[in-house]
C-alpha cells in the first residue's frame, strides 16, 4: 500500500504541474466539493476525498493529450496509494481511459467535476457573479444551452448522475449547495 499525501503536499504537488489560476482553483473547488459528499458518505476519509479532488486533473496542463494517463505514473513515481491513483484517473472514464469510477467516490467525482464547470459558468452571469444565490432552475436552463459552456460535458454529467443513482436535479441541486459552502473560503 502506497501513500496518500496531505492536503498541503498535495496542493504543492498541483502547483508543480499547473500555474494557471483557472486550472488551480478548479482542483480547491472540486477539492472542496468531495469533501462536502465526504462527509454524508464517508466521514473517516473527508481528507482523502479531498485530495482526490484536488488532484484530478493535476496532468491536464502540462500533458493534455495524456490526461489521466500521464498523473497516474505521476503518482506512481511519488509511491502514491493506488486507490487514490484509481480515483483520480476514473474521472477520465470512456474520454481519455477505460479506468472506471467504482466506489462512490469516484462516482461522485465523475460526476461533479464536468458540472463545478457549468455552475462556475452559471454564476459568473449572474448579477452576484457567485453561487451563493443559485438556482437550480438557472443551472438547467443552460444545461440544455449546448453552446454555453461547451467544454463543460452535458453527456458525462449525466452519466454521472446515472452511476450514482441519482436524478439530474438532485446531482445539480446537491453540487450547487456543495459549492455554496464554498463562496467564502473561495470567493465563488
Amino acid at each position: 500500500m502506497g501513500t496518500v499525501p496531505s492536503l498541503e503536499e498535495a496542493e504543492k504537488l498541483l502547483e508543480e504541474y499547473n500555474q494557471d489560476a483557472f486550472h488551480l482553483k478548479h482542483g480547491k473547488i472540486v477539492s472542496g466539493v468531495m469533501g462536502y459528499f465526504a462527509k454524508e458518505y464517508d466521514p473517516e476519509n473527508v481528507e482523502f476525498w479531498k485530495v482526490a479532488g484536488l488532484l484530478h486533473d493535476l496532468d491536464f496542463e502540462k500533458y493534455p493529450e495524456q490526461h489521466c494517463t500521464k498523473e497516474q505514473e505521476i503518482m506512481r513515481k511519488r509511491g502514491y496509494d493506488e486507490k487514490l491513483i484509481h480515483a483520480v484517473a476514473s474521472h477520465g472514464y470512456g474520454l481519455t481511459v477505460d479506468v472506471k469510477p467504482e466506489h462512490i467516490m469516484e462516482k461522485i467525482l465523475y460526476a461533479t467535476d464536468e458540472l463545478t464547470g457549468l455552475i462556475g459558468a452559471v454564476a459568473l452571469m449572474h448579477p452576484s457573479k457567485s453561487v451563493r444565490d443559485m438556482k437550480l432552475k438557472s443551472v438547467k436552463k443552460k444545461f440544455r444551452q449546448s453552446t454555453f459552456a461547451a467544454g463543460c460535458s452535458r453527456e458525462v454529467i449525466q452519466k454521472g448522475a446515472d452511476m450514482l443513482g441519482w436524478t439530474l436535479d438532485d446531482l445539480i441541486s446537491r453540487t450547487i449547495t456543495a459549492m455554496q459552502t464554498l463562496v467564502d473560503e473561495l470567493g465563488i
